[in-house]
């Protein structure tokens, strides 16, 4: 067995068997952490292996251990499955990464409904089904690191990829989220927004690019977010060909909206400008931004940690 920072941890990585997702595996291998490699099993190799299949057996041959999953995560059950195989192999789960995706390019008034509703299904569903699974064994162990793969197109948008950039949107807002909730169990959540020469970015990657994109240059920030000296939690970080960048959402200057029923296009475009030149602002949680914007003072989130029923919100919030 190798021994190191993860030995006696277990991670599942969706989306594991390629790319990103194997330099993921490969690098918490070395680290010591036991590996259930997911990947959907599209196409296998005259002796009926997929690609989790190779990746596992590239661990073993290092002196590591991983199991292969073959579920899709289109599939409702997937999460279940990926968190099922990791307990019943090593009766533990500490790390889910949550990678699987996949791309599909088009205007958004030209692509078919079902294609850009596949995109949602493996991207943003398939990892919520996930951390959802992963998030019923952490919790009670009082301990997890999850991880989601996100996009700086979740952030910024992107011509002829809303299907992608929406899916890795959702995960943006919905890590902010287990971040806020999960920290009081000791489950700490990041987002990942790797830039990578992958079998999805290879026909848009630049030339310039390409040789320093490697998806190896982005483990080393995976392994850290996975460990357990790892104390971040709610973070966007940015990373690719060794460079590394924080990335958040911010809100600018409140102002005062002028008395009366009506607003020119004018009178908004000088209020937006105006806003801007104050200091951008950052809030935990959204209830943060609510008290700031309505002066009513520090937000009451609730209790830390509610116990067996924190699976219902304990009340609405206002929007």
């Amino acid at each position: 067995m190798i021994t190191g920072p993860l030995s006696g941890h277990v991670a599942v990585v969706s989306g594991g068997g390629k790319g990103l997702g194997r330099s993921f595996c490969l690098a918490l291998a070395r680290q010591g952490a036991q590996i259930v490699v997911n990947n959907r099993n599209r196409l296998v190799d005259s002796g009926g292996r997929g690609p989790a299949d190779h990746v596992a057996a590239e661990i073993a041959a290092a002196g590591g251990t991983a199991v292969a999953d073959y579920s899709d995560a289109a599939d409702p059950a997937s999460g279940d499955a990926m968190v099922g195989a990791a307990m019943d192999r090593f009766g533990r789960l500490d790390i889910c990464v949550a990678n699987a995706a996949i791309g599909s390019g088009g205007m958004f008034h030209c692509q078919p409904a079902g294609q850009f509703d596949e995109v949602l299904a493996v991207n943003l569903h398939g990892s919520i089904r996930l951390a959802r699974a992963a998030m019923t064994v952490m919790r009670p162990a009082r301990y997890g690191r999850v991880v989601l793969v996100a996009s700086t197109g979740g952030l910024h948008g992107d011509v002829g990829l809303s299907a992608y950039a929406a899916s890795k949107g959702g995960l943006l807002a919905l890590g902010r989220s287990l971040a806020a909730e999960g920290e009081p169990c000791g489950v700490l959540t990041n987002m990942l927004l790797p830039y990578a020469l992958t079998q999805m970015t290879d026909a848009g990657m630049p030339a310039s690019a390409r040789q320093r994109m490697d998806p190896d240059a982005v483990a080393p920030v995976l392994t850290a977010l996975a460990s357990p000296q790892c104390t971040l939690n709610g973070e966007y970080i940015v990373t690719g060909g060794g460079r590394l960048r924080r990335a958040s959402v911010v809100e600018w200057e409140t102002v005062e909206l002028p008395s009366g029923p009506d607003l020119t296009p004018a009178a908004l475009a000088d209020l937006v400008a105006a806003s801007h030149q104050g200091q951008p602002r950052e809030y935990r949680v959204a209830a943060e931004a609510f008290a700031d914007l309505a002066d009513t003072g520090p937000p009451d989130t609730g209790p830390p940690d509610t116990g067996p029923a924190d699976s219902e919100p304990a009340r609405q919030r206002r929007r």
